[in-house]
């Protein structure tokens, strides 16, 4: 029970590695504030917390409008009071090179996986600040510290959340507020399945993705949504008490290269 009276917002919970992190601070007893635009699976994932014996709401919401934020910590607080931890989990993977890169999706990309990011730090911080504190964990990528081909819109992104993670962190920790970013590698989460996940794409073959995975990550394999959640949880626990301005690295030694 890490987290037991702990409220946490989790945006981007309907699926992959916002899903395994609600769950598992279900399990942690923490009380849970989960946001997605999929309100069939949203309504799906609050059903299954609430099951742990946790309280959980469901906020469908679009994180590229303001107003829809908003909308999510007037919830939070109307609901349970204060919010002690914040998981940046919601975003896209878009590809593409500088010259094939359109206006339309580098800016779909900066809005969903950079404004959103300070949009909800904007708003819960103030809150944090008044009631001694709290924790944000921003959800990064292995390529926040290297980067990689044809990935450019995306890799600019994860690049922006390492550095606005660890300016943040800088900014309050005489505020007892703590930022850290959590930065898995490929992990294997169900959208992958899904046509247009990936921008102009066909859906993910498994076979394909296992032998993709095996010929470049050390450990011979994509990651898990649950093994991320783990991580996830570290840095928004107790347990990572003196832990700050940190990009932790969950990519099975793909960096180490």
């Amino acid at each position: 029970m890490r987290l037991k009276n702990k409220v946490a917002i989790i945006t981007g919970a309907t699926s992959g590695i916002g899903k395994a992190t609600a769950l598992r601070f279900a399990d942690e007893g923490a009380t849970l504030v989960l946001t997605g635009r999929r309100l069939n699976l949203g309504e799906s994932i609050q059903a299954e917390c609430r099951q742990k014996g946790v309280r959980c709401v469901f906020v469908e919401a679009d994180h590229t409008k303001m107003e829809e934020c908003q909308r999510v910590v007037d919830v939070a607080l109307k609901e349970f009071n204060r919010i002690d931890i914040l998981f940046n989990n919601a975003g896209i993977v878009t590809k593409g090179t500088a010259d094939t890169t359109t206006d339309e999706v580098w800016q779909n990309t900066l809005d969903i996986n950079v404004t959103a990011v300070w949009r909800m730090c904007n708003l819960v911080i103030p809150y944090m600040k008044k009631q001694g504190g709290g924790v944000i964990v921003n959800n990064g990528s292995d390529w926040s510290v290297v980067a990689g081909k044809n990935a450019l819109p995306y890799i600019m992104s994860k690049g922006a959340v390492g550095m606005m993670t660890k300016a943040m962190a800088l900014d309050y920790a005489r505020e007892n507020i703590r930022v850290n970013a959590v930065c898995p590698g490929d992990t294997f989460v169900d959208r992958w399945m899904e046509k247009g996940y990936f921008e102009n794409s066909t859906p993910v073959k498994l076979e394909e993705a296992i032998k993709e995975s095996s010929a470049y990550i050390p450990m011979g394999r994509f990651g898990k949504p649950e093994e991320i959640a783990n991580a996830v949880l570290f840095l928004a626990s107790d347990e990572s008490s003196f832990v700050t301005g940190h990009l932790l690295l969950v990519d099975g030694g793909n960096t180490a290269q």
